[in-house]
């Protein structure tokens, strides 16, 4: 047993005191501490890299450190697949992918997540043809709420439950994921309109291989990114380090933290620097390694709350929200964020059954609380409008009722959950929101 400490995520929106923390170092040991605690009616909880802006990782009895079950546990080179311990983190994988000559089909735009946290919450990709990280499992193993052990393979109808289970079926211990060939990538980013940005975006992501644009609240600016798949061994193009670290460091991370806090301290300026900000825009070309491309450094906190929508629903959803910021008289000062993904077939996935638009506002972390608490809810009202899921991992007010209207499925994984977890063992304030008691 560890040393208990207050544990607050990454966005500061979350924060809980366990009453224990342990960090095991198999999964034997693991089974034989959720046993130990569901015998005692005590509550377990991993936290992952606590990356998640939703309360899904709070821990209110004892937390799993997954920080002993990581790395790479498995290699099939004819098949693609590679197996790894759920506590290994995103950024580590291209590393242990390398001298396999493989890569992840698709990644976010963040790697600080662990394995199993990205995938149990649903983080997602873009790119019309390619689905969120979940659909890259083909294999699981867990502990459930009793402290059995399960494995689970692709032909396992349980496995479009595990590969994203909120965290309510057991704790995951590995996974064994559908990988590629490496590949690299050409990214083009370019200013548009935000008129021309929303009008043109369902063609983009038919035609793109991935594509997505950020709009500038109180402007008609926006920033597009088109990403192009090539082969493995082309090379290395675009700006050296030094600009590189110009644009994505000092600009992105350093300049843009001192214009949130100018924002945060004095918000009748917002819409002024967002002006700015979006015309001081530069379009730029670079070609390196798919990962190096798909991620981006953020050191600038922020809370975010995104939805998935009907892919077809985007374009108006976005003109209400456009009116909406003006009408309600909000002072955004983070972009809008605006990408698209493939229909798959999990329970609980955001693009479950349907090919999905997403739609993630920010705030940045030192705004007012109430504030963006206010813009959150009259940006939530218009997606749920268009019949939309909030993202697992991020700030929502959604419940198990609202859950039921708008996944197919749902019963079908609480019926899974009551089997793996009778006696709520994982249960938290969270889960009992989303999925009921």
């Amino acid at each position: 047993m560890l040393p208990v400490t207050t544990w607050t995520n990454w966005g500061r929106t979350a924060t809980c005191q366990p009453t224990r923390l342990i960090a095991p170092n198999t999964p034997d040991e693991l089974a034989a501490d959720i046993a130990a605690a569901a015998a005692r009616g005590d509550t377990v909880k991993p936290a992952g890299a606590g990356h998640s802006f939703s309360e899904i990782a709070v821990a209110p009895g004892i937390q799993v450190s997954m920080a002993n079950l990581g790395g790479l546990i498995d290699v099939d080179p004819q098949r693609r697949r590679v197996t790894l311990g759920a506590g290994t983190h995103l950024h580590q994988i291209p590393a242990l992918l390398d001298p396999h000559g493989l890569a992840m089909a698709n990644l976010g735009d963040v790697d600080k997540q662990t394995i199993s946290g990205a995938t149990s919450t649903g983080t997602h990709g873009t790119g019309l043809r390619l689905g969120g990280i979940s659909t890259q499992i083909v294999g699981a193993e867990l502990v459930d709420g009793r402290g059995a052990r399960h494995s689970f393979g692709e032909d396992s109808p349980e496995l479009s439950a595990v590969a994203l289970g909120l965290g309510a079926l057991g704790v995951v211990t590995q996974l064994t994921l559908q990988c590629v060939d490496a590949f690299a990538m050409r990214a083009h980013e370019a200013p548009a309109s935000a008129d021309e940005a929303i009008d043109t975006f369902l063609q983009r992501c038919a035609d793109e291989d991935h594509y997505e644009f950020y709009w500038f609240p109180h402007t008609n600016c926006a920033l597009t990114k088109t990403n192009t798949r090539l082969p493995a061994d082309t090379p290395v193009t675009g700006p050296g380090k030094v600009r590189r670290y110009i644009d994505d460091e000092f600009l992105s991370n350093g300049v843009y933290r001192m214009l949130c806090a100018l924002s945060a301290a004095v918000p009748s300026v917002v819409p002024s620097l967002n002006q700015v900000s979006g015309r001081v825009l530069s379009e730029r070309t670079y070609t390196d390694l798919s990962h190096r491309v798909f991620i981006s450094n953020r050191t600038v906190r922020f809370r975010e709350m995104e939805y998935a929508l009907p892919l077809p629903a985007v374009p108006e959803a976005l003109r209400e929200l456009r009116a909406m910021v003006d009408r309600r008289r909000h002072r955004v000062s983070f972009p809008v964020e605006v990408r698209a993904a493939a229909a798959d077939d999990l329970m609980l996935s955001t693009a479950s059954g349907r090919d999905s638009g997403y739609i993630a506002v920010h705030s940045y972390h030192r705004d007012d609380p109430l504030a963006t608490a206010r813009y959150f809810r009259d940006a939530e009202d218009i997606m749920v409008a268009h019949g939309g899921r909030p993202h697992w991992g991020k700030m929502h007010t959604r419940d198990a009722d609202y859950f039921a209207g708008v996944y197919p499925r749902f019963s079908e994984f609480l019926a899974l959950r009551d089997r793996f977890d009778p006696d709520r063992t994982f249960a938290n304030p969270y889960l009992n929101q989303v999925l009921g008691h």
